[in-house]
C-alpha cells in the first residue's frame, strides 16, 4: 500500500513537471500575463492613459498586461526595472520623453543608458506644450510677444512645471534663437502655474496642452505657440514654434520599451500591435481629449531615431543654457 502511494506521488509530480514544462514552452505571449512597468505614480494622467493602453494592447496580442507603477527619480526607477528584467517579453516598460531624454543629461549617475540598455518598441503619441500669456500681457501673437520681450530684457518672468522641464527647454530655444531674455520660475507641476496665471501673479508660461484648455476657452489664457512639431487637436489655429521661425523639433511622447536583448521578433510583433491600437477609435478620442493630434505611426527603428534626435536637440539647448537640476 505504501509503495502504491509513493508511485502515485511520483506520477503526480511527473505530470506536474510535464505540464509546467509544456506551459513554459508556450510561445510568447501565451505562457503568462505581461508585467507593464509604468514610470509614473498611480492616479495621474500618464497612469490612467497607460491603463487604457494596456487594456487595448492586451486584447490585440491575446494576453493580459498587468500594470505596476514604479515612480520616482523622474522615471529612472521604473526604467531601470525594465533594464534589469529578463528579455523574454514578459516585462515591458511604459515611459515618457522627460524620463528618458531628460535623465540622459540631468542625471550623470543614472545607472543605465537609454540608447544601450533599453529597446524602443513603439512611440505612443507625440505633441507639444503651449506658450500662453494672460490678457494683461501686451501681445496677442508670437511675433508681437518677441518684440515686447526683446524691447524689455528681463522685465518678464515665465513659469514652467519645473527645472529642466520641456517647457523650460522650449523657452530656452526661443531665447537662444531670438536674442530675448526672460527669467524662469520653476513650479512643482502645471497646476500651480495655472493658479498663478489665473491670479495675475504670472503673465507668461509654458503649460501642457490639456489642463490649460478650460482657461483658454474662458479667455483667461491666450495661446501663442505650440512647442511640438505639429499643431494640437483642439487649438488648430495656434502655429508651432517651427512655423513661426524658431527651430524646435522635439515632441513630448509616451513609449513602450523592453530590455535591450529582447528578441527582435517579439519587438516587431509588439510594434505592429501597438500601431494597431493607435488606430483604435477610442484611443484616437483619448488623444483628442489630451489635445494631441492623431499619433504618428512609427517602426521601432524610427522611434529609436526619434530618441537619438531628441537627445541631441535637448543636449544642445541644455548645454547652451547651462541648465542644471540640483
Amino acid at each position: 500500500m505504501k509503495i502504491k502511494r509513493i508511485a502515485q506521488g511520483v506520477f503526480i509530480a511527473a505530470a506536474w513537471l510535464a505540464a509546467s514544462a509544456a506551459h513554459s514552452a508556450d510561445p510568447w505571449p501565451k505562457a503568462r500575463p505581461i508585467q507593464l512597468i509604468v514610470s509614473a505614480p498611480p492616479g495621474g494622467g500618464a497612469d490612467s492613459f497607460a491603463r487604457v493602453f494596456a487594456d487595448k494592447l492586451g486584447k490585440v496580442i491575446g494576453q493580459t498586461l498587468v500594470v505596476e507603477n514604479k515612480a520616482g527619480a523622474n522615471g529612472m526607477i521604473g526604467n531601470d526595472a525594465v533594464v534589469r528584467a529578463a528579455p523574454d517579453g514578459y516585462t515591458l516598460g511604459f515611459s515618457y520623453a522627460g524620463a528618458l531624454v531628460g535623465n540622459k543629461w540631468f542625471n550623470p549617475k543614472i545607472p543605465h543608458d537609454v540608447q544601450k540598455d533599453l529597446l524602443p518598441i513603439a512611440q505612443i503619441g507625440g505633441g507639444g506644450s503651449l506658450l500662453v500669456v494672460t490678457p494683461s500681457f501686451p501681445a496677442r501673437n508670437f511675433a508681437d510677444f518677441i518684440k515686447e520681450v526683446k524691447a524689455h530684457p528681463d522685465k518678464y518672468s515665465y513659469g514652467s512645471w519645473g527645472q529642466g522641464s520641456g517647457g523650460q527647454l522650449a523657452m530656452e530655444a526661443i531665447k537662444q534663437q531670438t536674442g530675448t531674455s526672460l527669467q524662469h520660475i520653476p513650479y512643482k507641476g502645471v497646476q500651480p502655474v495655472l493658479i498663478d496665471l489665473k491670479g495675475g501673479r504670472l503673465q507668461v508660461a509654458f503649460v501642457d496642452s490639456s489642463s490649460s484648455l478650460p482657461m483658454i476657452a474662458a479667455g483667461d489664457l491666450i495661446p501663442l505657440a505650440v512647442s511640438g512639431t505639429r499643431r494640437t487637436a483642439l487649438n488648430k489655429d495656434v502655429p508651432t514654434l517651427n512655423e513661426q521661425g524658431v527651430q524646435y523639433n522635439s515632441d513630448a511622447w509616451y513609449g513602450l520599451f523592453g530590455p535591450a536583448k529582447l528578441a527582435p521578433e517579439i519587438a516587431l510583433q509588439l510594434n505592429t500591435a501597438v500601431n494597431q491600437v493607435l488606430k483604435d477609435p477610442e484611443m484616437l478620442e483619448r488623444f483628442t481629449q489630451m489635445n494631441m493630434s492623431n499619433p504618428p505611426i512609427k517602426t521601432s527603428e524610427e522611434f529609436r531615431q526619434t530618441i537619438a534626435s531628441d537627445i541631441e536637440n535637448w543636449g544642445q539647448i541644455i548645454k547652451a543654457a547651462n541648465i542644471k537640476i540640483e
